[in-house]
């Protein structure tokens, strides 16, 4: 499928064609006219539905290394190992950012973090919102006739309805969660968001916080499940739990128990225990409901693995032997797993090393819906790849951006002291460079920054920095680097 329209012209179109679908003269009769392009056939189709079912499951600082299908040893996570094993594993998945907003924005845009709306965490100011000119994978989806929920971490603010960034004003017709970025720390909360309007949580008999809200994410996916399994019209079912984000409060798995490790260790790998029931009751109400064959699911995550309220991330290997945790953009703060899982479309125990972003989700879901892939996105569809078709190129190059106060000890100490400065990072080929800027601006002169240059096929460790040894690479990357930002435009809030 070849990109032809903007965002906003995929949705302009859309709308026109379903507004339209029913009067004399047919969409396809004003395609040949030049009023609007006729709807692609999805892929997979059968001309009758837009396209497949899709769930996407979005974990909150999910490590590379800390499921079993990428190399977990103390974790249990049966129902992803088995998804992977049935489905197919990507080996170079990349979040957007090594920190939630920034992340779920481009994820949800198709927009890297040079270009995306939202590019850091909320500091001190107002939470972070998607601005009018911003589309998401949900709106794309919607104007296909697909219907839309989202349950979990929506991450941008303000906590206000019937504004702008608002989940049900970004293509999702059903919303229940949190709102902002802080809200979602909270996992006892008093208060979630159902549609526009703040709904208060029971308190158990001694007025305390008595609700895990993860618990009440996947009911509420399992419910709309229930709901869609009958319908005509397909669904996008967006699930974004907190988990396993801190703090890990959640200690009632018995897997753990008996485990000489701290609480915190205990609750977080808990808390990754319960992500992985949560999928796996998700895939078995889709087989009970013969529904398997029609859906694709995804399940990433958003950045790589904390170390925040005690968690100690080295007693997992939760990076996988990489170099670097959230908020770091060395591969362990922004590789991350991905897994496809579509019977009778993603062959059983396949494996790709193609390096994917999740900026490619909205160009992906974009083609399987049956919608225009738009051409002003840093995404790439791999439609292709997830249903045994042809292979996607590759990306020119990917890009990272990090300008976050906010530190760790152990991402403080992979970035050697220098977590709290600005950091870009661009990966071409084989090759990946990182540069430190010597405060939080950007715009300075190139000889200022500090630039490492890394083969990450010889070192994925990212322990041999090589810039000295290619000048001309590093040039090169360097104008890749001032070729990927663009100044961001403000958004109110």
């Amino acid at each position: 499928m070849h990109a032809t329209s903007t965002r906003r012209q995929v949705l302009a179109g859309g709308t026109v064609a379903l507004g339209l679908a029913g009067l004399t003269g047919t969409v396809a009769t004003l395609a040949e006219s030049g009023v609007v392009r006729e709807a692609t056939t999805a892929v997979g189709g059968d001309g009758e539905r837009p396209g497949p079912n899709i769930v996407v499951v979005l974990a909150d600082d999910l490590g590379w290394g800390e499921l079993g299908s990428y190399g977990q040893r103390l974790i249990s996570t049966p129902r992803l190992d088995q998804l992977a094993a049935e489905g197919m594993r990507f080996t170079s998945a990349y979040a957007p950012a090594p920190v939630c907003a920034p992340s779920r924005c481009s994820m949800l845009t198709g927009l890297h973090s040079g270009h995306a709306t939202v590019r850091n965490n909320p500091l001190h100011g107002a939470q972070a919102s998607l601005g009018e000119e911003d589309t998401t994978f949900a709106e794309i989806l919607r104007e296909r006739g697909y219907r839309t929920a989202c349950f979990g971490k929506w991450g941008f603010g303000p906590e206000e309805p019937n504004q702008p960034s608002h989940p049900n004003n970004r293509g999702f017709e059903e919303f229940y969660g949190y709102v902002s970025h802080g809200r979602a720390h909270d996992f006892y909360p008093t208060m979630l968001w159902e549609n526009d309007k703040q709904v208060a949580l029971p308190a158990n008999k001694h007025g305390r916080r008595a609700v895990y809200a993860p618990d009440l994410f996947r009911q509420r996916a399992l419910d709309y499940v229930t709901r869609r399994a009958s319908a005509d019209e397909p669904f996008l079912l967006y699930v974004a739990p907190n988990t396993p984000h801190a703090p890990s409060r959640y200690l009632e798995h018995a897997s753990y128990a008996s485990r000489s490790w701290s609480a915190a260790n205990k609750g977080h790998a808990a808390q990754i225990s319960h992500l992985d029931g949560l999928v796996g009751d998700l895939v078995d109400l889709l087989v009970e409901k013969d529904l398997a064959e029609d859906t694709i699911v995804l399940v990433s995550s958003d950045n790589g693995p904390h170390e925040e309220a005690g968690v100690n991330p080295e007693r997992f290997d939760a990076n996988g032997g990489l170099r670097g945790y959230k908020r770091n953009l060395y591969e362990g703060g922004i590789r991350v797993p991905l897994i496809a899982w579509a019977p009778g479309r993603v062959s059983a125990g396949t494996e790709t090393d193609r390096r994917t972003p999740l900026t490619d989700l909205l160009p992906t879901l974009a083609e399987l819906g049956g919608a225009e892939v738009p051409e002003d996105l840093d995404g790439m569809s791999i439609a292709g790849l997830v249903t045994g078709g042809e292979r996607p190129g590759a990306h020119p190059y990917l890009y990272w951006y990090r300008n976050d106060p906010h530190t760790t000890p152990r991402s403080q100490a992979a970035d050697r002291g220098r977590g709290a400065r600005l950091c870009e990072a661009l990966r071409q080929g084989d090759w990946k460079l990182v540069r430190f800027a010597p405060g939080r601006h950007r715009e300075i002169p190139d000889h200022r920054w500090q630039v490492e240059l890394y083969n990450l096929r010889q070192d994925p460790a990212e322990s041999q920095n090589v810039a000295d040894q290619h000048p001309d690479l590093v040039r090169r990357m360097m104008g890749l680097l001032r070729e990927a930002w663009t100044e961001p435009v403000p958004v109110a809030v």
